[in-house]
Parts: C-alpha cells; structure tokens; sequence
C-alpha cells in the first residue's frame, strides 16, 4: 500500500510455491500447475500472514502438509518451513534494494502529518519495520501493528478486523473515527468487518470490482487522487 513490496513478496512467492509443488507433483505423480502471481497470490494470500497464505493457497490445491512451528528450517516441508522459505527470499530482496515506495502514497501520509491526523500501518508481514526504514518513511508512522505484534498477541490475521483494531487502539481513536486504506481484499474485508469509517480501497492491478464487493466504500488508483478532492 505505502511500498512496492507486493512485487517483491508475489514473486518470492511464486518462486517458493513453484518449487515446492514441483517437488509435490513428482512425489505424488501428478501434473506440474505453476502458482499463477495473478488469480492465486490476490485470492489466497495478499494481505494474509504468512502462514495463513501458505496454509489457504495449499488447501485450493487440496494439499495438506504439517503445520510444524514458527522456528521450522526453510527447508521443512511443513506451514511453516514454506513460508520461512519465503521469508529469506524478501529478506534477501530487501537486502538488495528492491523496496521502493509509491511517491502518491508518500505525498498523503506528509499531507496527513501536517494535517495533524494520526496514523498507523498495519501490515501482515513480519518485516515490516525493516521495509519501512528501507524505504526511508519510518519517521511518518505512529503506530505499527506487523506481522511479529500478531504473532505475539495472537491476532488472527486480515480477514478478521483484530490487526486494524489494534492499530486504532494504539492511536486510541475508535474504528469509526479511522480511515482504512488497503490494496489487498483481505485487507479490505477487515476494514469493513471491523467497523471503520471509511475503507478506501486502492487498485494497483486492476481488481476494482473485487476491492468494492469486498468492502471498500471507494477506489482508487492511488493515493494521491485523495489530494484532490
């Protein structure tokens, strides 16, 4: 939403499910189907923690392989071994300076700043801090609510509201007074579950429709069209 970290984390994503189900597809004598970075990662895993993702995106393709832990090697077979996988991919990304920013998104957070309005990310990845200090916007954030603060106080993840509660908790607004902007249908399903004022949903690869029946109130395709209005 802030960053362009979707296509760093769709593509660690495609290249950690692909391996994995070529793997599956050998073992068990089936057809090799390739995650699609289209259809697959927007309906089972943007938005999602990262075991939620694994976890949905295996049961589309009626796989079921152990949970394990959250300290599983990258190499496990396991809910957890996969998404570890994933997870040194973007790392290794963010690493080498693939974080970059979506500058309409930057323009309305100093917008809000200097509008005195608060603000919150709420995020399911567990690198959020690193991503946010990557991309050099760390100082325009209040609040952070990320992968690591569900883990910890054992949220479920977007879809569920808990995540965006939190973060307006933190802020010590209620969800009515609080804007909710979100890319990811999941994201978009919390913010409407959770009560919000508003969820503005924002279209990066065409999916309106989706982000509106999901429960955006508008879209668009950036923030800064927000400037303007």
């Amino acid at each position: 939403m802030l960053t362009q970290t979707a296509l760093v984390h769709n593509a660690a994503w495609k290249q950690t499910f692909d391996a994995f189900l070529e793997t599956w597809s050998q073992e068990h004598g089936q057809a090799f189907v390739p995650f699609d970075s289209g259809a697959d990662y927007h309906r089972y895993v943007d938005g999602r923690p990262r075991a939620d993702g694994v976890r949905t995106f295996l049961t589309s393709r009626g796989i079921t392989v152990p949970e394990g832990t959250a300290d599983d090697g990258p190499d496990q077979q396991t809910v957890n071994g996969i998404g570890n996988r994933k997870n040194v991919l973007v790392l290794q990304k963010i690493a080498e300076g693939a974080v970059q920013v979506y500058p309409g998104s930057v323009d309305y957070l100093h917008a809000a700043r200097d509008a005195g309005l608060r603000r919150a990310v709420v995020s399911a990845s567990a690198n959020c801090k690193d991503v946010l200090e990557a991309a050099g916007i760390a100082d325009l954030i209040e609040a952070r609510v990320d992968g690591i603060t569900t883990r910890e106080q054992n949220l479920p993840g977007k879809p569920a509201p808990d995540a965006f509660l939190l973060g307006a908790k933190l802020l010590g607004l209620p969800p009515e007074s609080c804007a909710v902007f979100e890319d990811a249908l999941a994201g978009v399903e919390a913010g409407r579950a959770g009560g919000f004022g508003i969820v503005i949903g924002v279209d990066r690869v065409g999916q309106r429709d989706e982000l509106l029946a999901h429960g955006a109130d508008i879209v668009v395709n950036d923030l800064s069209e927000l400037l303007t209005r």
